[in-house]
């Protein structure tokens, strides 16, 4: 029970935490939180959870406010910085797991406490990375083509849920195939992956649906804040 009601308060305090990022420094704040979300939800996702009876991975809340931020930057200043954004966190992926690497590499001094952990954590994020990757360029640039398509179909404020909706969970979906995929595939029995596979796109779907407030209250905020 208590995964249940720390998680919502955990993704409000996620969403919330983007808004003062954008509120602060705009545009800029966004772009930024891109490489925030990449990184700590590839960390997030090592830990696994029990959640409604099921087993589920964390990063869900943080990697949904990715999606929103394209969604937000796509809503406000077009297709063009959205995908720049995709491009941004690829590559802030990429960068992260190089150095981590190599920091991994380096001979830890005997009084040292830090390399078995770090070892735990990043030694299996080559192949989240490689699963994060892929179904991170296949999802975010699904999301801002379909994002941009339901704009001109639904082109109202008041639509924006339909935007915003429509695009993250088609994308979440495909997101979700690829990554756990990739990234778990025999690494679980079948079942567990299952049941990973349908959490985690289940947990996306409700957090889709609770960040389309945040993405109203960012709508509100001028263009040229920060």
């Amino acid at each position: 029970m208590f995964n249940i009601w720390f998680g919502l308060v955990f993704v409000l305090i996620t969403f919330s935490c983007l808004l003062v990022m954008y509120r602060m420094f705009g545009r800029t704040g966004l772009f930024v939180w891109i490489g925030i979300s990449t990184i700590l939800a590839n960390l997030q996702v090592v830990k696994t959870i029990e959640i409604f009876g099921l087993t589920a991975t964390l990063g869900n809340a943080m990697y949904g406010t990715a999606f929103l931020v394209t969604d937000i930057l796509n809503e406000k200043y077009g297709k063009k910085e959205a995908q720049k954004a995709v491009w941004l966190g690829f590559f802030t992926l990429i960068v992260m797991t190089i150095i981590m690497q190599l920091a991994l590499l380096f001979q830890p001094h005997p009084d040292d406490f830090a390399q078995e952990s770090l070892a735990t954590i990043f030694g299996i994020i080559p192949r989240i990375a490689l699963g994060s990757l892929a179904a991170y360029l296949v999802s975010q640039f699904t999301d801002v083509y379909i994002f941009t398509y339901l704009k001109k179909k639904f082109p109202t404020d008041a639509q924006f849920w339909i935007r915003n909706n429509g695009s993250t969970m088609v994308s979440q979906l495909l997101d979700t195939l690829v990554f756990t995929s990739i990234a778990f595939l025999g690494e679980y029995p079948m079942h567990v992956w299952f049941e990973i596979f349908i959490t985690t796109y289940l947990l996306k779907w409700v957090i889709s649906l609770m960040d389309t407030p945040f993405g109203y209250i960012a709508k509100r905020f001028p263009k040229n804040i920060g």
